[in-house]
């Protein structure tokens, strides 16, 4: 666990559990995430199909990162300030995130063995307060602690505001403060133009520095 301030409250960041759920849940309210679980870049139409138990796709869904998130290793992180969620982080492998891993857009740049962050949400009434440079700094150094080499990103070319729905893949501005830099070429996409970003793990990576949280 991570922690540092966030404005008038302290910030804290941890895996997600099963027990966080609803949490995630609160973090992913009002958008189409509230459904999607974030799962989405994990699945593709097959795997949809695939998996089991009764319910709605999102019953489904939730099920699944329900049990990603009981394994050893989170797929995941949230963050607190005080006692309520204030915002979510995926982080995986990316042979993990199928969705991804085979698309036309998102290509591999090279052979490394990134591990990639396809999703990160930070509820309205905590933006403005340093939580998703935290959470990325703390996604980071998850994926250090588990020998990643590297981490990418695809966000959003420009720091414009959009509606929620579009916004989980971040922006360029975003993940530059957070030290990540452009690789390749800028993504075509039929909505707004995304770049891909990667930052390199160090073995200090997973060392929580001053001011930031920077592990989990």
């Amino acid at each position: 666990m991570a922690k540092a301030r966030a404005g008038d409250g302290e910030l804290r960041i941890v895996r997600l559990t099963p027990s966080r759920m609803d949490d995630m849940g609160k973090v992913l309210r009002g958008t189409w995430g509230s459904a999607c679980w974030c799962m989405f870049p994990r699945l593709n139409a097959r795997l949809e199909r695939a998996l089991p138990g009764p319910g709605s796709g999102g019953e489904r869904r939730k099920r699944a990162m329900s049990a990603l998130a009981g394994r050893r290793r989170a797929p995941g992180l949230m963050a607190y300030v005080g006692s309520e969620p204030a915002g979510w982080i995926a982080i995986a492998p990316r042979p993990e995130l199928v969705r991804i891993d085979r698309s036309r857009v998102t290509v591999r740049v090279d052979d490394v063995p990134v591990w990639v962050i396809p999703c990160i949400t930070v509820r309205r009434q905590f933006r403005g307060r340093g939580v998703g440079l935290a959470l990325i700094a703390a996604a980071v150094g998850h994926a250090a602690k588990h020998r990643a080499p590297a981490v990418e990103a695809y966000p959003r070319a420009s720091g414009e505001r959009v509606h929620d729905d579009f916004a989980f893949v971040g922006t360029r501005p975003l993940f530059e403060r957070a030290g990540f830099r452009r690789i390749g070429t800028a993504l075509t996409t039929t909505g707004a133009a995304r770049v891909t970003m990667r930052i390199a793990c160090t073995p200090t990576t997973s060392r929580p520095r001053r001011g930031r949280s920077a592990g989990a």
